[in-house]
C-alpha cells in the first residue's frame, strides 16, 4: 500500500506543495533540530541504514553534494532507521567522517511522520519554504538532484 507522500511522488507535478511533516530529529551528538530550524534553507532528509547496501552506496554522493551546497544554505539530515543500532550508526558517521546532521529514529515517529518510511533509502528534497520538492525512494539521479538543489538554492 503506498503512502500519501509516495502517491504524491508519483502524481504529475503540480503548483501546490506538500509541507514537510513539522518534527523533530535527536542527532548523534544528543542535540536536536527540527524542520521548523530549517526552514530557509534547502535541506534534504535521508532515510537509511547501516545495513542497506545502497544507503552505504549512495553516502559518498550525499557527503558530495553537501559539501559542495553547504555554504549557500543547503542542510542534510540523515536519519537512521529505528531498528538500525545506534553504536552501528555512531560508528558508521565516525569512521565515514560525515559533515553533515546525523540523527537516530529510536522510536520510528520521525519515519512515521514522513509517510511511514518503510523502504531504505527514501529520501526528501524541501525548499527554503518548507515544502517537498521531490521524493526519491532507492538511489537519486544524483546528477538531476544536483541541478535541482542548485536551482532551489537560488529561488528567493
Amino acid at each position: 500500500m503506498l503512502t500519501a507522500l509516495a502517491l504524491a511522488a508519483l502524481a504529475p507535478a503540480c503548483s501546490t506543495k506538500q509541507a514537510a511533516p513539522n518534527t523533530r530529529f535527536v542527532l548523534l551528538d544528543g542535540s536536536q533540530t527540527s524542520t521548523q530550524a530549517l526552514r530557509g534553507k534547502v535541506f534534504l532528509i535521508n532515510f537509511w541504514a547501516t545495513s542497506c547496501i545502497s544507503c552505504v552506496a549512495e553516502m559518498p554522493k550525499l557527503v558530495e553534494i553537501h559539501q559542495q551546497f553547504h555554504a549557500r544554505g543547503y542542510e542534510t539530515v540523515a536519519v537512521a532507521m529505528s531498528y538500525d543500532p545506534p553504536a552501528y550508526v555512531v560508528n558508521f558517521s565516525q569512521s565515514r567522517q560525515l559533515p553533515f546532521k546525523v540523527a537516530i529514529d529510536n522510536t520510528g515517529a520521525v519515519a512515521k511522520a514522513w509517510g511511514d518510511i518503510k523502504i531504505t533509502p527514501t529520501t526528501f528534497l524541501v525548499n527554503k519554504r518548507g515544502e517537498i520538492v521531490k521524493q526519491y525512494v532507492g538511489e537519486p539521479d544524483f546528477v538531476a538532484m544536483h541541478k535541482l538543489i542548485d536551482k532551489l538554492l537560488t529561488e528567493s
